[in-house]
């Protein structure tokens, strides 16, 4: 009688979950542990958790939200990719702004979902991404396809882009490595110290006046600050603006 020679197990993609919401992060990780060639290797509620976690454990994929305490998501792709180029970081976002997929993709990130996909397209995205592959989610890259006409169309037709302008005006904003905002919230910022309303600040950077407010939200909410003028004044202080 013949010796079977035991089959290997599959090899398993290693994963860290990195979001402020342990229900969410719970919740995904029952998802992907189910498949047998995925594997949870750990979880973070914060940017600088995750370096911390890297240092020690590689995994080969970080599936992270932007949108986290102490440091987001755009500052800390862009550390991970400098520090560990191999891991490949895939954003999940209830964001479906262009200008974040622009952001994180100039990072680094291989990846751009949306948390409300279903769980079989995400599983797929996470094995295309090992793979080589990118992926955007397809709710988001018709907006991105249209970002691209208008950028061709003003490079094509001479006109100065708005973050450009905002600059020539006098108002510049300085990237400075501790702001929490992304580079469209700084664009935005830098308008709301012109004293551009939303509206203005929309047709600016050829974006929703919806699209606006909730980076202004989210503006305030990370420089903990109550209104508009406390976060101009702040931003001043701090020397990302000036005027």
């Amino acid at each position: 009688m013949m010796n079977q020679v035991p089959s290997s197990p599959a090899r398993k993609i290693k994963i860290l979950l990195a979001d402020d919401h342990q229900l969410f992060r719970e919740g995904l990780k029952r998802i992907l542990n189910m498949e047998d060639d995925l594997e949870v290797i750990g979880e973070c509620g914060d940017g600088i958790q995750v370096m911390e976690f890297c240092n020690h454990t590689l995994p080969e994929i970080v599936l992270m939200d932007i949108n986290m305490p102490i440091e987001n998501g755009v500052v800390t792709t862009e550390r991970l990719k400098e520090m560990f180029p191999d891991v490949k970081v895939i954003i999940l976002s209830i964001h479906d702004d262009e200008s974040y997929v622009f952001e994180t993709l100039r990072k680094g990130a291989t990846g751009y979902l949306l948390k409300d996909m279903e769980a079989e397209s995400l599983i797929n995205a996470i094995r295309s991404v090992v793979q080589g592959y990118a992926y955007i989610h397809p709710k988001v890259t018709g907006k991105l396809i249209n970002q691209l006409r208008r950028m061709t169309y003003l490079d094509e037709m001479g006109i100065v882009s708005g973050a450009a302008a905002a600059q020539e005006q006098g108002v510049k904003y300085h990237a400075v490595d501790e702001s929490p905002l992304t580079r469209r919230e700084a664009e935005v910022l830098r308008l709301m110290a012109e004293g551009k309303s939303n509206k203005n600040i929309g047709e600016f950077l050829f974006i929703s006046e919806k699209t606006v407010k909730n980076h202004v939200s989210s503006i305030l909410q990370k420089m903990e600050v109550d209104d508009r003028t406390q976060a101009v004044i702040q931003s001043i202080k701090y020397g990302w603006v000036t005027l």
